[in-house]
């Protein structure tokens, strides 16, 4: 199920990921949710929407990374 707001993202990258991460991580799953449609495209029995995930996650790792004390911050250039 794709994203139409950052408010429609599940409560765990509400809640760890800035604004602009939550961004990220929308654009990346719902470009990936299209992407996979097809399940030969999937690896193994994983879901569209464990796919999806995985990418979003992927994606939003490129340009922030997670401190020790959990909270997620861009990365310096």
């Amino acid at each position: 199920m794709p994203y139409q707001e950052r408010s429609d993202l599940p409560d765990f990258v509400q809640d760890d990921l800035p604004p602009h991460g939550q961004e990220i991580y929308k654009e990346a799953f719902n470009r990936a949710w299209e992407e996979y449609e097809d399940v030969e495209k999937r690896k193994d029995d994983e879901t569209r929407e464990e796919v999806s995930h995985k990418v979003a996650w992927a994606a939003v790792k490129q340009q922030y990374r997670q401190r020790d004390d959990g909270k997620w911050v861009k990365k310096q250039a």
